[in-house]
């Protein structure tokens, strides 16, 4: 039902899953488990997986830092989108990726869940996609320190105000990795 026309293919868009953003991340091995269970059920559907990966702060190309964790595998012909701001559309090649791929319907996974996982859903709906987040495959780190809500509170959040997110002609929504693509 997105408002982009002619895009009735759905992408899988993994976000941030870098060693430097995740290493302290809340229920990091569980959450990587249903980012990796994602990304296989998308590829056994056939639909594109697109990676994203932040190269702000220390984050250079080809650092540790910047490379995806070792838990997860993109594949070689699986874009990859370099990014300095939140939303992942920002300054970046997705929207050409994905227009390139007849893609409307967007799955979110990734980190952090307050930040860039949050700024991409919100891009993605604004700019006419159904937009569904992965309850149980995004993740934070605790922020607590500085005023945010415990981890758990924020992703729980994020999973409650997402499904019932609204707007007119595109859809908004949560799935679980497991039930993705069935």
């Amino acid at each position: 039902m997105t408002t982009l026309t002619d895009r009735a293919g759905e992408a899988l868009v993994v976000i941030d899953v870098q060693n430097g953003v995740v290493a302290q991340a809340h229920d990091r091995a569980k959450v990587l488990e249903n980012i990796d269970t994602a990304v296989h059920r998308a590829r056994a559907a056939g639909v594109p997986v697109v990676w994203v990966q932040d190269v702000a702060e220390d984050r250079e190309p080809g650092s540790e830092a910047w490379r995806i964790v070792a838990e997860l595998d993109p594949a070689d012909d699986e874009p990859r989108v370099q990014k300095e701001y939140g939303d992942s559309f920002e300054a970046t090649d997705l929207e050409e990726i994905l227009a390139g791929r007849g893609v409307g319907r967007l799955y979110i996974a990734g980190a952090q869940t307050d930040a860039c996982v949050r700024s991409t859903l919100h891009g993605a709906f604004t700019r006419g996609y159904d937009t569904v987040l992965v309850s149980d495959a995004h993740t934070t780190e605790d922020l607590t320190e500085w005023g945010a809500p415990p981890p758990a509170a924020v992703i729980a959040h994020t999973n409650l105000y997402w499904q019932f997110q609204s707007a007119p002609g595109r859809e908004a929504g949560v799935t679980t990795a497991a039930e993705l693509f069935a």
